[in-house]
């Protein structure tokens, strides 16, 4: 392929992707398939000789489309949104044309500059304290990581070396692997699971802290945790807040765990994957407050801020923490420019090596948005969940299992877990609409996440309609 086909093949390609989030309402949002469906109608072996490009476009609809799960549909309201917007495609096709790997300054000073300047415009629009950014000569400063997961295991091995370090400098006689052996993290019982894995990986004991009636960790369980794991010789030195969990989008009360972390001198690092998206509004904004404890603090742009996957947000008080933990210098990594003070290599705050020019899509849908229409597209989503929630509350056979804050509303028939299993197993068997459950305590529950960039009330009113007939259904099934 030369320019010149490139040139009719990237038309004809932005054609059919505009045709098909114009027309993916009409496509069924779960796809009707099993497990192994597509490795029949492909090849055992890559082709010996070259193939047309029309060929390859067939195959998209016959063999890759029926496979796929629409997470833009208007009707796809399961686990929490990914974002998409037509700006941050087009960022990410010129990310794939410059196709730089940006792990230092002098590897494209542009990528990594842009990556700075992005993350403190981010952290404004959050309001978040000054410690967390680079500004020009600032301690602390934003990545954009891969994941929320990736963030949590970075700012894990980050506090683990700092402890290490410090407890090692005052009793050189202990080694790593007897202080590995007595660190503990801690983080709620509803974190999500990538915090356990981050501790696997870690070789960290990870502690489940009991939250309250709300979902919440409170300051009392923390603290008890904290008291009885010294107390048996263990050393606390990483917790994990969650705002916006996952199962339901309960909050962590910062306010509280915060203080105790910084007097224990315990690293407090924030996950707000889904629901930081939301402190860009003033309105929502509180439910921030106490971030001025965390040591790092992190959400993805790429579930609710129209930024494509992937795009996760990370900033720390101190970047020193990451890239003491991380600095690997070898001599073909070097050069001139890295110890000035005013840049950074972006190699030392990551696992990888490697990195893409993420940075782009921000700017692209920061600029062509405007915080006004960011702000504008989350409050869209909120005040349609809310629609939703009003019209559960309406019907006596449901209930609403958690308050409604931002886009996630949880609910379920009143009645057995059972009951509620078959509901949601009708409601996916029917490919209207798709969701999925959480456990609350002892209680099978369904989650309705407002997601795609398209939905409108007119969607949330036939999901609605179409849950509630459904639960008819299974209602008189049983009764029969």
């Amino acid at each position: 392929m030369d320019s010149r086909e490139f040139r009719r093949r990237g038309k004809e390609m932005v054609d059919y992707i505009a045709d098909y989030l114009d027309g993916i309402e009409g496509r069924p949002v779960y796809p009707d398939v099993e497990p192994g469906y597509l490795r029949p109608l492909i090849p055992a072996t890559a082709p010996q000789e070259p193939e047309t490009y029309e060929d390859i476009i067939k195959d998209i609809e016959k063999i890759i489309m029926p496979g796929v799960t629409h997470w833009h549909s208007p009707y796809f309201f399961a686990y929490f949104p990914t974002a998409s917007s037509y700006p941050a495609m087009l960022a990410d096709m010129l990310c794939g044309a410059i196709g730089c790997i940006g792990f230092s300054w002098a590897a494209s000073p542009a990528c990594t500059e842009l990556e700075t300047v992005m993350m403190d415009w981010l952290g404004k629009m959050l309001e978040l304290p000054e410690a967390f950014l680079a500004g020009r000569a600032g301690e602390g400063g934003g990545v954009i990581q891969g994941s929320a997961s990736e963030a949590t295991l970075v700012a894990l091995l980050a506090a683990r070396t700092k402890v290490i370090r410090q407890l090692q400098a005052a009793s050189p006689e202990f080694t790593q692997a007897a202080i590995m052996e007595k660190l503990v993290a801690y983080t709620s019982d509803q974190a999500h699971s990538s915090v356990e894995r981050a501790g696997l990986i870690g070789g960290i004991k990870l502690k489940a802290v009991p939250s309250d009636g709300n979902f919440s960790m409170r300051a009392s369980a923390l603290q008890e945790a904290l008291e009885r794991d010294k107390a048996a010789g263990l050393i606390p030195f990483f917790v994990v807040a969650t705002l916006g969990t996952t199962s339901c989008c309960s909050f962590d009360n910062l306010l509280e765990v915060g203080p105790i972390c910084n007097q224990e001198g315990v690293w407090l690092h924030i996950d707000a994957a889904y629901a930081g998206s939301a402190f860009i509004c003033p309105e929502f904004r509180y439910l921030l407050n106490g971030v001025e404890f965390a040591d790092s603090f992190n959400f993805n742009p790429h579930k609710w801020l129209l930024v494509n996957f992937d795009c996760s947000a990370m900033w720390v008080k101190r970047r020193t923490d990451l890239t003491g933990a991380f600095n690997m210098d070898p001599v073909y990594l070097k050069h001139s420019h890295q110890d000035s003070g005013f840049i950074t290599d972006y190699r030392h705050w990551q696992i990888p090596l490697g990195r893409r020019f993420r940075s782009l899509k921000m700017w692209f849908v920061f600029r062509m948005y405007g915080v006004k229409g960011l702000q504008a597209y989350i409050r869209k989503h909120v005040e349609l969940s809310h629609e939703f929630e009003s019209l559960v509350r309406q019907d006596p056979r449901f209930e609403i299992c958690t308050e409604v804050i931002l886009g996630l509303v949880c609910f379920r028939l009143k009645g057995s877990n059972e009951l509620n299993e078959t509901l949601l197993q009708r409601i996916n068997s029917a490919k209207k609409i798709h969701l999925v459950p959480c456990r609350l305590r002892d209680k099978f529950v369904l989650r309705f996440a407002v997601c795609a960039r398209t939905v409108e009330s007119a969607h949330v009113q036939l999901a609605w309609e179409h849950i509630s007939d459904l639960a008819s259904s299974v209602l008189r099934a049983e009764r029969e």
